[in-house]
């Protein structure tokens, strides 16, 4: 890969980094939980669109930026690096999906899929995170499993909204002139 696409995905990588961490900030709807202080936002779906477009690497690179700076300046700092590890689970299934089908960015089908694996797979992490921090916080296992699992609505409400949103807007960017073998050479 020369030197100009590099520092092109690179500047990308930073501006979806930003536009992620901004779309959190900007907009986000907190929900009551039993584990954590959950809320609706577009971090993931945002997140998912830079994979498509970047790559794992890179991608995930925003993503656990976007998320992870979030969470550090808005007084979820503690469990931030349970941000970062999400991102980059999300982003490796959304990688590998996406190769599977073969990057095909034309049939609406195949993206839809993608975003289905991803909104299965952020239903796992934050299930998982919600085990974590109830452990974190002196629960016992029993507890953290059954607190997590009756906290996932927001995760759920988020997962539904990528697998909507994700392939409507990277089919809207494509037709824009913003399609993955541009980064991609």
């Amino acid at each position: 890969m020369g030197k100009n696409y590099q520092l092109r995905k690179l500047v990308f990588a930073g501006l979806f980094a930003a536009i992620i961490f901004v779309g959190i900030s900007a907009l986000r709807i907190p929900l009551p939980a039993v584990v954590g202080r959950p809320f609706i936002h577009f971090g993931n779906t945002l997140t998912i669109l830079a994979v498509m477009y970047l790559g794992f690497g890179y991608g995930a690179a925003a993503g656990a930026i976007g998320l992870g700076l979030f969470d550090i300046l808005n007084g979820y700092a503690a469990t931030a690096w349970l941000t970062v590890i999400e991102a980059i689970i999300l982003a490796a299934v959304v990688s590998a999906v996406f190769r599977m089908l073969d990057y095909d960015e034309d049939h609406l089908t195949k993206l839809f899929i993608v975003s289905m694996a991803a909104g299965i797979i952020k239903l796992i992490t934050s299930w998982g995170t919600g085990i974590i921090e109830a452990l974190m916080v002196g629960t016992t296992l029993k507890v953290a499993v059954i607190g997590a699992f009756t906290s996932l609505l927001a995760a759920l409400i988020n997962a539904v909204a990528s697998f909507l949103i994700v392939p409507i807007v990277y089919m809207l960017l494509v037709k824009l002139g913003f399609s993955r073998q541009r980064f991609n050479p």
